[in-house]
């Protein structure tokens, strides 16, 4: 039953996908700066965490 469901919405799922695999939205320029500072954040805040891991070891 459950398998007979996936096999007929699987065509659904999958035009959906194809529909959103590239995003229709502009990004300013300092979006993206803000978006990178904010990776970078994260990145610094991982290795912090990781650095203090390691050394209460």
């Amino acid at each position: 039953m459950l398998r007979n469901f996936f096999n007929q919405n699987l065509a659904k799922v999958r035009e959906i996908n194809k529909k959103y695999t590239t995003p229709n939205i502009e990004i300013s320029g300092w979006v993206k700066a803000a978006l990178l500072i904010l990776r970078l954040y994260l990145i610094f805040l991982v290795c912090l965490l990781l650095y203090k891991f390691i050394t209460l070891l």
